[in-house]
C-alpha cells in the first residue's frame, strides 16, 4: 500500500455557519432554529449560544490566510440561509450574499478551492414556525433558497452541496430533542427525514438548471458503521434495524429512488408513510458527482429487553435525552466498545471509515466518495509559552488517514478529506466544551494559534505524502 495519496487528491478543512459566524443579527439576518435553541434555557450547556462564536464574520480575511498558511487546497463551509434569505422564502439580502461572495473570492486569491454546503442545520425561523422539515412545504423553499445561492456564486463556485448530515436534522432535531429546533416526535423525526430528502432532490434539480455543466453536486451524510455485539439472530436483527435507520432511510431514496421495505415495516405501528407521495423518490434519486461521508465513530448494538432497552436504545453517543432518536428500535441497546475515547466519548476506530468506504464502493458503483467530515475532539491547552500541543489528535488523524489509504489501496475512488474542523467553535449543544479545531481559538480574545496537528496536516496536504506520528 503506498503512502502516497492520489495525485488532484483535496485536502481541505470543514466548518459551518452557525459554528463559527457569529454576527448573528448583522445586515438584516433573522433567527434561525439554532438561535431560538441556544438562548432556549438548559438546552446548551451553560447557556452558551452562537451569537459571536469565533466571530468569523468579522475575521473572515485573517481566517482566510491562516487556511493559506495550512496549505489546503480547499475549504468546506455552509452558507447560513437566515443570513441570505431571512424568511426563508422570497428575495435574497444582498448584503448576506455580499459576505459569502468575499469568502470566495478571498479564498480564490488564495488558491483554495470553495466547497459550498446549502444546509447545516440552519433554518430560518419562521420555517420553523410555519412546521419546519415534517412539513413538505420546507423542502420547497429548501429548493427555492438553492437557486438563489446558486444564482449569486455559481459564476465563481463550482462544487455544491445539498445537506450536511441530514440524519442529525431529522432525528435529533425532531426526535431526541438534543439538537434543534427540539422537537420530540418520532413520525414527525420521520416526515422530517423524508422531506430532508425531497428537498435534496428538488435541489439539486434546482441547481443543475442553473449551475454550469462542469459544476459537481453532491451530499453529506454521516453513515454509520453498524456493527452486531454477537452474531445472534437478535442482535443481528438490532444491527439491521438501525442501519435501516441511520443510513438506508437517507441511501435508499437518494440512491436507488425508493425507502427500504423492511424500514416502512419496523416503523408502521408509528406511521403509515403516507406523506411520500408518487414520485417523490424518484425526485430524490438525482445523479450526483460524488457522495459525501461524515465519519467519527462505529455503533455497537444488540436486542435489549426489559425495563433496561429504552434506556440503553439512548445511549448513543448524541447526547442525553429522555427520547430515542431512533423510532421504530426502542427495543436496541448501544455499547461502549472497549478502547481509547475522544473528549465526546466516542470511540476511536479507523475501522469504522474503511468498512464504509468499501461498502459503498460496492453499493454506489463509480460513484466518487470525499470524506467530508473526520475529526475528534480533545481537551486542548496551550502550554506556557502559548503552543498548543495535541498529539492524541495527531494520532487519530492518522490512523483514519492510513484506513482511507487502505481503502483506496482496496478500489475505493477516495478524492478528499476534510479535516473537523479548521478551528474550535461552538459545538452544538456542547457549546464551547468540546474542541475539535486544528487551530486553537481563544474565545475571550479570539486569538487564533495553530496547534501541532495543523503544522502536522500542513505538510501532508503540501506532499500528499501521510507524514510519521511524532515521538512523545
Amino acid at each position: 500500500m503506498s503512502d502516497t495519496f492520489p495525485p488532484g487528491f483535496l485536502w481541505g478543512t470543514a466548518t459551518a455557519a452557525y459554528q463559527i459566524e457569529g454576527a448573528a443579527r448583522a445586515n438584516g439576518r433573522t433567527p434561525s432554529i439554532w438561535d431560538t435553541f441556544s438562548h432556549t434555557p438548559g438546552k446548551v450547556e451553560k447557556g452558551d449560544t452562537g451569537d459571536i462564536a469565533v466571530d468569523h464574520f468579522h475575521r473572515r480575511a485573517e481566517d482566510v490566510r491562516m487556511m493559506a498558511d495550512l496549505g489546503v487546497n480547499a475549504y468546506r463551509f455552509s452558507v447560513s440561509w437566515p443570513r441570505v434569505q431571512p424568511t426563508g422564502r422570497g428575495p435574497a439580502i444582498q448584503r448576506g450574499l455580499d459576505f459569502y461572495r468575499g469568502l470566495v473570492d478571498d479564498l480564490l486569491a488564495h488558491g483554495i478551492e470553495p466547497v459550498l454546503t446549502l444546509y447545516h442545520w440552519d433554518l430560518p425561523q419562521e420555517l420553523e414556525a410555519a412546521g419546519g422539515w415534517p412539513e413538505r412545504e420546507t423542502a420547497y423553499r429548501f429548493a427555492e433558497y438553492a437557486r438563489t445561492v446558486a444564482e449569486a456564486l455559481g459564476d465563481r463556485v463550482t462544487r455544491w452541496t445539498t445537506l450536511n448530515e441530514p440524519w442529525c436534522s431529522a432525528f435529533l432535531g425532531y426526535g431526541s430533542g438534543v439538537h434543534a429546533p427540539g422537537r420530540t416526535d418520532p413520525v414527525a423525526a420521520l416526515r422530517a427525514a423524508h422531506h430532508l430528502n425531497l428537498g435534496h432532490g428538488l435541489a439539486v434539480q434546482t441547481l443543475r438548471s442553473v449551475l454550469p455543466a462542469r459544476d459537481q453536486v453532491s451530499v453529506s451524510l454521516n453513515p454509520a458503521a453498524v456493527r452486531a455485539r454477537t452474531r445472534s439472530p437478535e442482535d443481528l436483527d438490532a444491527r439491521r434495524r438501525i442501519d435501516a435507520l441511520a443510513n438506508r432511510v437517507f441511501t435508499g431514496p437518494m440512491l436507488a429512488g425508493a425507502y427500504p421495505e423492511d424500514l416502512l415495516a419496523d416503523t408502521a405501528r408509528l406511521t403509515d408513510w403516507a406523506f411520500v407521495r408518487a414520485g417523490d423518490e424518484a425526485i430524490s434519486r438525482q445523479p450526483l458527482d460524488s457522495l459525501g461521508i461524515n465519519y467519527y465513530q462505529p455503533a455497537v448494538v444488540s436486542a435489549a429487553d426489559g425495563q433496561d432497552a429504552g434506556r440503553r436504545s439512548r445511549q448513543d453517543g448524541h447526547g442525553a435525552s429522555e427520547h430515542s432518536p431512533w423510532p421504530g428500535a426502542e427495543s436496541v441497546a448501544f455499547h461502549q466498545p472497549p478502547g481509547e475515547l475522544t473528549e465526546m466519548g466516542w470511540s476511536v476506530d479507523p475501522s469504522g471509515l474503511y468498512d464504509l468506504l468499501l461498502r459503498y464502493t460496492r453499493e454506489a458503483p463509480g460513484l466518487p466518495l470525499m470524506i467530508t467530515e473526520n475529526g475528534a475532539a480533545y481537551a486542548d491547552k496551550p502550554d506556557a509559552d502559548g503552543a498548543v500541543h495535541d498529539p492524541d489528535r495527531i494520532r487519530y488523524l492518522h490512523g483514519h488517514l492510513s484506513a482511507v489509504q487502505r481503502a483506496i489501496a482496496d478500489g475505493a475512488d477516495v478524492r478528499g478529506y476534510f479535516l473537523w474542523s479548521l478551528m474550535d467553535n461552538f459545538e452544538w449543544s456542547y457549546g464551547y466544551g468540546k474542541r475539535f479545531g486544528a487551530v486553537h481559538v481563544d474565545y475571550e480574545t479570539q486569538r487564533r494559534t495553530p496547534k501541532s496537528s495543523a503544522r502536522w496536516y500542513a505538510r501532508l496536504a503540501g506532499t500528499g505524502v501521510l507524514p510519521e506520528v511524532p515521538i512523545g
